[in-house]
């Protein structure tokens, strides 16, 4: 072969990879611990400030914001613990496992050593705002500094993003790591409504026997929004739940509204197609986790309580049902309320009593009926604060108001969910009171999404306010 026809191999000139500068707030690594290695190849700058920060949170009363403070700082002592002072100001690796190539770089900034400077605009040190101030500060610097550089501020705090930006910091973003959607409409309902003849749309179909239920094959493609458990409708008399998927196919069951709209649990009857279908789900001994979101007043509360109570007396299945929620910082002082600690639970838990008053009111000892479904039950009010650790077997489990907690906490409470139990999250994205958590960034938004596909798991956004019309009005209009 003749050398001159040889192949000639070009070489390709790889771009450099443009590293940016991130510094984060206090709020961002309480949100999460581990948030300095989510930046990937980039440089990591925490200011001193924070660390002060974490340090006087860690000892706070509240257990949960400590505990993540406490986690934050082990995070960042686990990357700095065997560099040197000169190493730490410049930038240590941040390891990643499972990850080669991609390390970024932390650094701590001693912005304590921050003076005065005519070049950079700096915020004074007011003493209320002093240390959102220092944090402003020390980006502003790197930013004076690195003027051809990507230099941002990373805070969950609005304000201070607008503070920053007005001090002429150009690049300035809230933490979106935690992030599963754009939109939150677009978060899954646990059922799909397709207008007209759903059959019509079918190209092809297969009918198989399984055991005692009959299920329908149709395409994957016919269905590529499809996921286990949730369920579907049309205009006409149609209606299914999708049993099963795998590459190629789905797996209907076809049920009726009829046999849907006449279960019932402890006496209670659904009045919409949505309480139908959530009904459904907490009857189905195949999914061991059920999420229900929904507007104050759609029944989210009644519907899970109902079944716990026909679950425990009526069919034997669980041997307690556990009811539970996150209390508010000021609940903290719960020590300094009398009594157990169901009692001390009590106020936070008010919402079940009135329930139960609901399922028994009619009762002629509404009172005693309640007082004796309660033992019967073997009913008991925890704090999640106070759920770790522990292990729940053989259990029903009421996860109340989730849509304030984040995903580490909501993950911590469910991965203490034991043998032969069921657990069932509640929560409405329209009522958060945490000023660090958005509909997006709600731990139960990301449960919702990444339950979704797993088949033991079922979703349902129970719509429709039933609690009365004037509540109907103040969720709609106020």
């Amino acid at each position: 072969m003749d050398s001159g026809s040889a192949l000639r191999v070009e070489k390709t000139t790889l771009k450099p990879v443009i590293k940016k500068t991130y510094v984060l707030d206090t709020n961002v690594l309480l949100h999460d611990p581990t948030a300095v290695t989510a930046f990937k190849q980039h440089h990591v700058v925490i200011p001193m400030t924070v660390l002060e920060e974490l340090d006087h949170i860690k000892d706070r009363r509240d257990k949960t914001v400590s505990r993540e403070a406490r986690i934050a700082i082990q995070m960042i002592d686990k990357v700095v613990d065997e560099a040197t002072p000169q190493q730490i100001q410049e930038g240590v690796e941040i390891p990643v496992a499972g990850e080669e190539g991609v390390s970024g770089t932390l650094a701590i900034y001693p912005d304590q050593l921050l003076a005065e400077n005519t070049e950079v605009p700096f915020l004074d040190g007011t003493q209320d705002q002093a240390n959102d101030n220092r944090i402003i500060n020390v980006a502003l610097l790197l930013q004076a500094e690195h003027p051809g550089e990507f230099v941002c501020l990373v805070t969950k705090d609005i304000n201070m993003r607008i503070k920053a930006k007005g001090s002429g910091l150009v690049h300035v973003e809230d933490y979106r790591r935690d992030r599963v959607l754009d939109d939150i409409d677009l978060l899954a309902k646990g059922y799909e409504h397709i207008e007209g003849d759903f059959w019509s749309g079918i190209s092809e179909v297969d009918t198989l026997r399984e055991g005692d239920c009959t299920l329908h094959r149709i395409p994957r493609k016919s269905l590529p929004q499809a996921y286990p458990n949730m369920f579907l409708y049309d205009d006409q008399e149609f209606m299914a739940f999708v049993k099963r998927l795998d590459a190629q196919h789905v797996y209907l069951r076809c049920d009726s509204r009829d046999n849907l709209m006449h279960r019932r649990f402890w006496g209670l009857a659904p009045r919409n197609l949505e309480q139908a279908m959530a009904m459904s789900l907490l009857d189905d001994e195949n999914v061991d986790m059920t999420v229900l979101t929904g507007p104050a007043g759609s029944g989210k509360t009644l519907l899970a309580l109902a079944y716990g109570l026909h679950a425990i007396l009526e069919q034997k299945k669980y041997s307690k049902l556990i009811v539970a929620r996150s209390t508010p910082p000021i609940a903290e002082e719960i020590g300094f309320l009398p009594g157990t600690e169901e009692e001390k639970m009590a106020p936070w838990l008010a919402a079940f009593d009135d329930n139960l008053e609901i399922l028994h009111g009619t009762d002629e000892s509404c009172h005693g009926s309640i007082d004796y479904v309660k033992e019967r039950a073997n009913i008991q009010f925890k704090s999640l604060n106070f759920m770790r650790g522990r292990s729940f077997n053989n259990a029903y489990i009421i996860i109340d108001e989730s849509q304030g907690l984040t995903q580490f906490q909501l993950k911590s409470v469910i991965s203490r969910v034991g043998a032969d139990s069921k657990i069932v999250v509640l929560g409405n994205l329209a009522q958060i009171d945490n000023k660090y958590i958005s509909p997006l960034t709600s731990g139960l938004t990301y449960l919702v999404e990444k339950s979704k596909g797993y088949p033991h798991a079922g979703i349902m956004h129970v719509n429709g306010i039933v609690r009365s019309r004037l509540a109907a009005f103040a969720e709609e209009n106020l």
